[in-house]
C-alpha cells in the first residue's frame, strides 16, 4: 500500500501543472457530525471555493492534478472522507449520507458561503447529498463521470450479487474493476498504481460505500437543489443527457473522447480546461 501510494504521489505531480502557487497549502483536521476526524487541505484563495470531493476508496490527492492549478484564482479544498486517507475510521455505517456530513463539516469549518462541489464518480453522489445541508451556499455542482443515467436504480438482488464479489475477495475484485475502468492505451504505471492503491482501501469501508452507493436514490436532491448540475464524462460510457435534463432544474453535460474513468489523471490538462470553462459558465450565470 505504501509503495502503490508512492508511486502513485509520483505520477499525479508529474501529471499536474506546472506554477504550484507561492505559500503552501493549509492541511488541517476537523470533526464530522459523529466525531470521526476528516483531514483536508486548503489552497488559494478567491470565491467560489472548489471543494473537490473524491471517489470510492480513493483519497485527496487524486485532485493534486487540479489543485495547484484552480488555486490560482480560488480557494481550493480537498479532504479525506471517513475511512480514507489520513481521516479516521470508527464509523458504523460508510453510507453516502455520512460522507455528506464530512463535506459539511469542512465547508463549515472554513466558513465558506458560496462553494462549487466537483465529485468524481461516488464523489458526485456525496457532492448531491451534502448540497442540500448546505442550502444557498451552493453555487453549482460538477459530477466528474457519474450521474450517466440518474434515474437508474438497481434491484436488491443485483446489489447483493455485485457486492458478493468484493465480499469474497476484496483486494482482487477491486484491481480487476479498477483496472476494467481505464482504456486500451491507457498509461500502465498509473493504471496499476491507481488499481493497487484502490485495493489497498479498508474492506469493510469499500464494501460498505459501495452497497450504499448502489443503493443511492438521488431523486429527493434533485427535488431540493436549485443550482445548477454539469457533467465532464467519459465517452467511455453514455450518458443520459435528455433523461437527466428532465430530473435537474439545470444540467449539462460535456462528454470527453478517448479518455475513461478516471480522466482528470488520464489527462488533465484538457480537464483543467473543461472544468475551468464549466466553472466560468456558472459563475456567470449567476451574476
Amino acid at each position: 500500500m505504501k509503495f502503490a501510494r508512492t508511486i502513485l504521489a509520483g505520477l499525479l505531480l508529474a501529471a499536474a501543472m506546472t506554477g504550484a502557487a507561492a505559500a503552501g497549502p493549509k492541511v488541517a483536521t476537523v470533526p464530522s457530525a459523529d466525531g470521526v476526524p476528516i483531514r483536508y487541505e486548503v489552497d488559494g484563495s478567491g470565491a467560489p471555493a472548489l471543494v473537490f470531493i473524491h471517489c470510492w476508496c480513493c483519497d485527496r490527492s487524486y485532485w493534486s492534478g487540479q489543485t495547484s492549478h484552480f488555486a490560482k484564482t480560488h480557494t481550493v479544498v480537498t479532504l479525506d472522507l471517513a475511512g480514507h486517507g489520513e481521516s479516521g475510521l470508527g464509523r458504523e455505517a460508510w453510507t453516502i449520507e455520512s460522507f455528506a456530513r464530512d463535506v459539511v463539516a469542512v465547508v463549515d469549518a472554513l466558513r465558506l458561503e458560496r462553494v462549487i462541489l466537483v465529485g468524481h464518480s461516488m464523489g458526485g453522489s456525496v457532492a448531491l447529498e451534502a448540497a442540500r445541508s448546505l442550502s444557498g451556499r451552493v453555487v453549482g455542482i460538477v459530477g466528474v463521470d457519474n450521474f450517466q443515467d440518474l434515474s437508474q436504480k438497481f434491484a436488491p438482488e443485483q446489489r447483493a450479487g455485485f457486492l458478493a464479489q468484493f465480499e469474497g475477495d476484496f483486494a482482487a475484485m477491486t484491481e480487476r474493476f479498477v483496472r476494467g475502468m481505464f482504456p486500451a492505451g491507457a498509461d500502465s504505471a498509473l493504471v496499476a498504481a491507481v488499481a493497487a492503491d484502490m485495493a489497498s482501501a479498508p474492506p469493510e469501508v469499500g464494501v460498505g460505500a459501495m452497497g450504499s452507493l448502489l443503493a443511492y436514490d438521488a431523486a429527493p436532491a434533485l427535488a431540493e437543489i436549485a443550482a445548477p448540475i454539469r457533467n465532464i464524462n467519459a465517452d467511455r460510457w453514455p450518458t443520459n443527457v435528455d433523461g437527466n435534463r428532465k430530473l435537474c432544474r439545470d444540467y449539462d453535460a460535456n462528454i470527453v473522447q478517448g479518455c475513461g474513468h478516471f480522466l482528470h489523471l488520464e489527462d488533465p490538462a484538457r480537464f483543467n480546461e473543461l472544468l475551468g470553462e464549466t466553472i466560468y459558465g456558472m459563475t456567470t450565470k449567476e451574476d
